[in-house]
């Protein structure tokens, strides 16, 4: 049982009449091991944001119903949940706010989580965490969401073994607050989901074990201590190498590029060139990000981009920063 479901229980010394949830986005910023010849497979890195994020309130009702975007996906996933708590009645679910659908950010898995923990705690039961991952179907390549909702930060996750109910979370961080954090989104792309999603991992040819192994460096001896170090560039180093190795992979199922989106591909190139050395884009995209060193680099960059694209209506720029805290479950 994780400290977040720990603090949870502790929560509820009577009977709940709603519960509030805030969980954040995360950026997935590369795989390592897509080989999985050590007998784990995918083992990833990823960073909770401080935005955007999914907000929601559920309390008791006769019936399920929910208001909000993305209302009928959410009355499915509690539904759901439902019928394993095997509870009597339905929920009623207000949806404030809520990650952009297949944009790359984890919507799917923090809408999952968060609804699970809700009516977890709204009915009162045990369960956890990872337990409603595997009940809602989350975490079935990548741990990142799980981690960053139950403990914020850098995260690293070791894979799947065919044994793993969730990939495990091998490593947590925290990620300086004081570095901005640029997401490009592309609102006329979807990233690639669902039955698409499973056919291009079927249909892709075997990741090579070189491949794995370089990666798998990268992460332990240059990302990591990056962190720890507070080393920018040598952190952007280490992103840059998984991010140009997955991509290039990945290719065939995102129209041919190392990025999904034209448009944020455009706009990454636009920044490689003017020396920004941390970048990418999250999962299947379509939304790209990058990372400065300060402030005063995240206007300046953010100024010529706007100047070159302005006039691009389906791109959207967001400054926002790592969250460093667990998501917020209040019980009422």
């Amino acid at each position: 049982m994780t400290n977040l479901d720990v603090d949870m229980l502790n929560l509820i010394s009577a009977v709940p009449c709603s519960v509030n949830v805030t969980t954040s986005a995360r950026l997935h910023m590369g795989f390592f091991d897509l080989n999985g010849g050590l007998g784990r497979k995918f083992g990833s890195i990823g960073v909770s944001l401080q935005a955007p994020v999914t907000s929601l309130k559920i309390h008791p009702s006769e019936t399920f119903s929910a208001e909000g975007e993305c209302a009928e996906r959410a009355m499915k996933i509690a539904q759901q949940v439902a019928g394993h708590l095997k509870i009597d009645g339905g929920v009623h679910i207000e949806l404030d706010q809520v990650i952009p659908e297949h944009s790359g950010l984890g919507s799917g898995t923090q809408l999952s989580l968060a609804l699970g923990m809700a009516m977890n705690a709204l009915c009162q039961r045990d369960l956890t965490l990872n337990e409603i991952a595997v009940l809602t179907q989350r975490g079935t390549r990548s741990g990142i969401g799980l981690g960053t909702f139950a403990k914020g930060g850098l995260i690293v996750d070791g894979g799947r073994a065919s044994t793993s109910p969730i990939p495990p979370v091998i490593a947590r961080a925290d990620f300086p607050e004081d570095w901005p954090i640029l997401l490009i989104f592309d609102k006329g792309h979807a990233g690639v989901h669902g039955n698409e999603e499973l056919t291009a991992f079927q249909n892709l040819p075997l990741f090579p074990e070189a491949s794995a192994a370089l990666l798998s460096r990268h992460v332990l001896m240059r990302a990591l201590p990056a962190i720890a170090e507070r080393d920018l560039p040598a952190f952007g180093e280490a992103i840059q190498t998984l991010q140009a190795v997955t991509g290039d992979y990945f290719a065939p199922a995102q129209g041919g590029g190392r990025y999904t989106s034209p448009l944020v591909t455009l706009v990454l190139n636009q920044l490689q060139t003017n020396g920004v050395r941390c970048f990418g884009q999250s999962s299947w995209g379509p939304t790209g990000f990058a990372v400065f060193a300060n402030q005063l680099e995240a206007e300046t960059q953010l100024k010529q981009l706007n100047a070159t694209f302005g006039q691009e209506h389906n791109l959207h720029f967001v400054m926002t920063k790592a969250n460093n805290q667990p998501s917020q479950i209040i019980v009422s």
